[in-house]
């Protein structure tokens, strides 16, 4: 089952542009599917298997001579062959064949570090993430409730195969996350790493404590630091900064901690079923975690970076999500809440007032259905969240 992907378009424009095509993202996010679909004449290498592997690594010229009668070539899981970028960069100033190679990594960090210093100006990097909330409704797969949709999560593999959630999940921390991430750091106690893994899940949507998790795992700041600059280059979390702007106001500089899949944070915080979410203490943090998520595919599937920040001052006023468009800021509250509230307006003209912003620009994303047009600012429900148009505000 082929799950249409909002970038393609993308993909396509760029390959015709640029000699290589680098498609990042979180393992198991559909990438190796999507470049199939959209090259099916190319020869696909996977340089995850070992004798490939190795053969790329101990002579790469020659590997590269193999591929040169090809109409195109999908390299997977370039990260496992690093050194190879710095060959492909011959072949590429050689040939000057627009999008001949598609290079697919799930680990960022390590694949743009090989990228400045060899591909840069050849390359044109996207970052699919799993499905969005547009991509699910398009398929007609979007569960019917929300609780469904935080514990099942957006992984395509969850809706083009039957598998229990748990089970696929549990599988994917256990061979991927553990496996790529300790691999990375040379983590040799699973045990305290796994435990940090829960910790940052129990803090999910907070502002960031390094000391706080460093001591709750036995470990010092610093690792903590080391360990989740290496989640963030593996997908798996990202940091929420505030927003720089002051209006008379001391700012909050620390960052916030989300899940970029909210059915991962579930598991770690041993959430068994939807029915768990309901009365969880942290289902406002994971539905915040999911919208956000869900506005940074968006940006990236258009081929954007993400543009998101958050505002709070010392006194505790507080915006969840700030769109930055050139000079403009999009103020959007994030509540999980399924009947709407003037409360979930609140914020908004505490943030309107002391900026000027105009009420028509001002969203609150909440947990039920239906659009609602205020005085205070534009209510959507959470399936709605495609009709905020992140590229009309300049």
């Amino acid at each position: 089952m082929f799950l249409e992907r909002k970038i393609s378009p993308l993909l396509m424009r760029l390959s015709r542009q640029f000699p290589v095509l680098g498609l990042l993202g979180p393992r198991q996010s559909g990438k190796t599917t999507l470049a199939k679909a959209l090259f099916p004449h190319y020869k696909y290498v996977n340089l995850e298997e070992l004798d490939t592997r190795e053969f790329a690594s101990n002579d790469p010229r020659r590997f590269l001579k193999t591929l040169e009668g090809s109409p195109g070539v999908i390299l997977d899981e370039i990260q496992r062959v690093p050194d190879l970028l710095s060959y492909i960069q011959a072949h590429v100033d050689e040939w000057q064949k627009p999008g001949f190679f598609v290079l697919t990594g799930s680990e960022n960090i390590l694949l743009n570090h090989h990228i400045s210093q060899t591909l840069a100006g050849r390359i044109a990097l996207t970052t699919l993430l799993p499905l969005s909330l547009e991509e699910l409704h398009t398929a007609h797969l979007t569960p019917k409730e929300l609780d469904e949709m935080l514990f099942r999560g957006f992984y395509p593999s969850l809706y083009a195969k039957h598998i229990e959630t748990r089970d696929w999940i549990q599988s994917y921390i256990q061979t991927y996350i553990e496996r790529d991430v300790r691999n990375l750091k040379q983590i040799t106690d699973l045990s305290v790493f796994q435990k940090f893994l829960q910790l940052c899940a129990g803090r999910i949507g907070q502002l960031l404590d390094l000391t706080s998790i460093g001591n709750d795992c036995g470990i010092t700041a610093h690792t903590v630091r080391s360990w989740l600059s290496i989640l963030e280059a593996t997908y798996v979390i990202f940091l929420l900064h505030p927003h720089h702007k002051n209006f008379s106001k001391r700012l909050i500089k620390t960052p916030k901690l989300y899940f970029y899949d909210s059915a991962i944070a579930c598991h770690l915080l041993s959430i068994q079923s939807p029915q768990d979410l309901a009365a969880h203490y942290l289902r406002g943090g994971l539905f915040e975690s999911m919208i956000l998520s869900d506005l940074m595919k968006q940006r990236f599937n258009a081929g954007h970076v993400p543009n998101l920040y958050f505002w709070r001052d010392k006194s505790g006023h507080e915006v969840d999500c700030m769109i930055e468009q050139g000079t403009q800021l999009i103020p959007i509250e994030i509540k999980s809440g399924e009947t709407l509230s003037a409360d979930f307006f609140a914020n908004l003209v505490k943030w309107n007032h002391l900026s000027g912003n105009p009420p028509s620009h001002s969203y609150v994303i909440y947990g039920g259905h239906g659009k609602q047009i205020r005085s205070q600012g534009t209510a959507l429900g959470w399936t709605d969240i495609a009709q905020i148009d992140l590229f009309r505000y300049k």
